[in-house]
């Protein structure tokens, strides 16, 4: 086999080590990917490993298939019986063999985000709470943030006091824990903090897990979290092998619970373990690599390393400071189209933007341009709509759970009210049933909805019974069909949402290529992980994205926009001091890494309603070292303040002051003064201001309120030029 062969010599040593404890320091684009499939395969091939003794913990379903592809396609089988998934997906399969352990039943549910506010609406109903003073997404994350400290109900309780919002926060706590305890439900955060507590009750169990693998391999390590990494030294023990694979100069998730510091300090936990370099890039030029690592030096809580690349290239990175966000998207499209003149396809090139709103004033531009473009990682496959409709009523055949019940039972409606719907679920809890099997209790609602009631209860028994001799594909077809919810789409002619319900069963095609032996319960297991199917076009479009979207991406050309203080690095990470300045850091140097052959910065000044000051170029664009980039349009020297000027033309002439044409030069006691967009000044009535546009004789300026944006007259005697502070 010549698998082997091409490696460099660090990947070398990191496929071939016999360490027990591995850790590989990847940077980005150094082919962290083949390394660890090429190890995966070095292990079965020359060290006579037994496949379904290696597990691959991977960050997304999407790199586990893609893993599994490349280990195939190298051992030359399909049937290779490598263990590669998410944790997450681990965690499930951990939980449904152990079930009987945990007093759950095999099929329990993966409660999603809608199942979740769905919990939550009944908690708000019942303690009288306003979503509008309290929001679902505020109690989630409460909620989440209370488990992983390891804080009960009960003692959240008590730690809220006399506080109304913070007490009622914790009552939906209790709530939500005891309805997930109800419907034999767990939601995301669960599924790792209960196999734990699984681990913790029966050593035996845990033992038994530990046993069943040799050889343990965690990719995007410097994104695990603490609980994540318990669960891997867990399974690690004494004696298997440990290789963790990831990049301290990429950590960008801490919002997430990521830590750093758990990569970083490693070899303090295994002192035995041995680190290897991989810091030969593939994939950028020498300029952008430069670029990058000059930025990211400025970090001090990392692991020092630099990339390099035998890549070649002489394109500078260029930086266009423009007047306003209409100048900068016309600058960066202008760009994009010369590109596409000369060869390059659009979806070769990606707009990047440190947070969504930035992409409003491209997209406005786009359209007019008539330029095709998609935005990457917006509504995902599975969270579609119509898509967790065809889903819960699938639910209904296998577990028949409250969540899917309530989100189906009136789609498309059959007149059951909330009513209807508190008596069912009354007398469910009296039995200690599903409300869906508490439709055959006579619970106390109206005739007709107990005969509407009846008639659905019918229409799923027949379901499971269909199920039986046809395929999920086939039972998919006639619910979709005797449910009254593919006339529904069809009557109100919602074509797109049609084809979307054509796609899932061309999934479950795949699904039951992949597992023949597999069945609906353990489709609709891995659906309820899988959040990140790529269902994106293979069209000839521009992608943008934000740079948390672009992690693991790359293109040719890339445009990282609205790169000001406040903006990129982000002002509230900011405000958190150091520790935030070197994460916002570590996000610049991703968005700039994603680039293989050019990259534009650019940014925009004028004032920002969002930041409620002018914009000023990002510190981060400064440390980019100076023999590797160029600086267009109004880009300011710190030591003098002068404008770099650029070739005049129709895409420059907004956002580049010509001396001739763009400055006023306005007589004000006795002094010429150049006002320019940025520049603050100060007026005799209205206080201090900052120019946001200068219009010939006239400069629009924003002041503070109550006097907000004014048009004057540039040669307005009470105007002046604010004095350095």
């Amino acid at each position: 086999m010549n698998y082997l062969e091409g490696l460099n010599p660090n990947q070398y040593s990191a496929v071939t080590s016999q360490n027990r404890i591995l850790r590989l320091i990847a940077g980005a684009g150094s082919g962290k990917t083949r390394v660890l499939t090429t190890r995966i395969v070095y292990l079965i091939d020359k060290m006579h490993v037994a496949p379904w003794k290696i597990l691959g913990i991977t960050f997304t379903n999407k790199a586990a298939n893609e893993m599994n592809e490349r280990v195939a396609k190298m051992l030359d089988s399909d049937q290779n019986g490598v263990w590669l998934s998410t944790i997450h997906s681990l965690c499930v399969r951990i939980l449904r063999q152990e079930a009987q352990a945990i007093a759950y039943p095999r099929n329990f549910t993966i409660a999603d985000v809608d199942d979740q506010k769905s919990i939550l609406k009944e908690a708000y109903r019942q303690y009288d709470i306003d979503v509008k003073v309290l929001n679902y997404n505020t109690v989630l994350n409460y909620i989440a943030n209370n488990k992983y400290a390891k804080i009960t109900p009960d003692e959240a309780l008590a730690n809220a006091g006399v506080m109304l919002n913070e007490k009622n926060k914790a009552l939906c706590y209790a709530f939500y824990q005891q309805r997930l305890k109800q419907i034999y439900a767990f939601d995301f955060d669960d599924l790792i903090i209960e196999t734990i507590h699984l681990f913790d009750r029966f050593p035996m169990v845990q033992a038994k897990w530990q046993g069943k693998f040799s050889h343990i391999m965690v990719d995007e390590f410097q994104d695990v979290d603490r609980y994540e990494y318990d669960l891997v030294k867990r399974l690690t023990g004494r004696t298997n092998h440990l290789c963790v694979v990831g990049d301290p100069d990429q950590t960008i998730y801490t919002w997430r619970g990521a830590d750093v510091n758990i990569i970083l300090h490693f070899d303090s936990d295994f002192p035995d373990c041995q680190t290897i370099f991989l810091n030969e890039n593939y994939r950028s030029t020498p300029v952008i690599l430069k670029g990058a690592n000059s930025v990211i030096e400025h970090n001090k809580n990392r692991i020092k390393k630099e990339l390099y690349t035998n890549n070649k290239a002489d394109n500078k990175i260029i930086h266009c400071s423009c007047a306003n966000e209409e100048a900068e998207s016309r600058y960066v499209l202008d760009n994009v189209e010369k590109l596409h003149r000369d060869g390059l396809d659009y979806h070769d090139m990606a707009i990047l933007y440190r947070s969504n709103y930035l992409s409003r004033q491209f997209e406005k531009e786009l359209l007019d341009r008539g330029i095709p473009y998609v935005i990457y990682g917006g509504m995902k496959f599975y969270e579609r709509a119509e898509i967790k409709n065809a889903l819960a009523y699938l639910r209904m055949v296998t577990t028949h759970d409250d969540l899917a019940f309530k989100r189906i039972i009136n789609m498309p409606r059959r007149g059951i009210g909330e009513k209807t719907l508190d008596a069912l679920l009354a007398c469910a809890q009296e039995h200690g049933s599903t409300m869906f099997d508490a439709i055959s209790l006579n619970p106390d609602v109206s005739s007709k909805a107990k005969s509407t009631l009846v008639d659905f209860e019918n229409m799923v028994r027949s379901w499971i019974i269909y199920h039986q001799d046809h395929t999920m594909i086939e039972l998919l077809d006639h619910v979709l069909a005797t449910s009254g919810y593919r006339t529904l789409l069809e009557s109100e002619r919602e074509t797109d949402r049609l084809e979307n319900l054509k796609e899932l069963m061309n999934d479950m095609q795949s699904y039951m290529l992949r597992y023949p032996d597999s069945d609906l319960d353990e489709y609709l297991q891995m659906v309820s992980l899988y959040g990140d199917k790529d269902d994106q076009k293979n069209e000839d479009a521009l992608r943008m994205m934000t740079v948390h979207s672009a992690k693991g991406l790359e293109f040719d050309t890339v445009f990282v926009v609205g790169m000001s203080d406040g903006v990129f690095p982000n002002e509230r990470a900011m405000n958190e001091g150091h520790r935030g300045e070197e994460e916002e850091r570590r996000l610049a140097y991703v968005a700039f890494t994603r680039a293989k052959k050019r990259l534009f910065i650019t940014d925009c000044q004028g004032f920002s309603y969002q930041l409620q000051s002018a914009r000023m170029p990002s510190r981060f664009i400064k440390e980019i070292s100076a023999d590797v980039i160029e600086n267009t349009g109004l880009s300011e020297q710190a030591n003098n303040r002068t404008i770099m000027r650029h070739t005049p033309s129709r895409m420059y002439e907004d956002h580049i002051l010509d001396r001739e044409e763009k400055e006023d030069m306005v007589l004000t006691t006795g002094k010429v003064v150049k006002y320019r967009p940025g520049q603050k000044v100060s007026h005799d009535t209205y206080g201090d201001g900052i120019i946001v546009k200068v219009e010939g004789p006239f400069v629009q300026v924003a002041f503070s309120l109550p006097h907000g944006l004014k048009r004057l007259g540039a040669a307005a005697k009470q105007l002046h030029p604010r004095m350095k502070s």
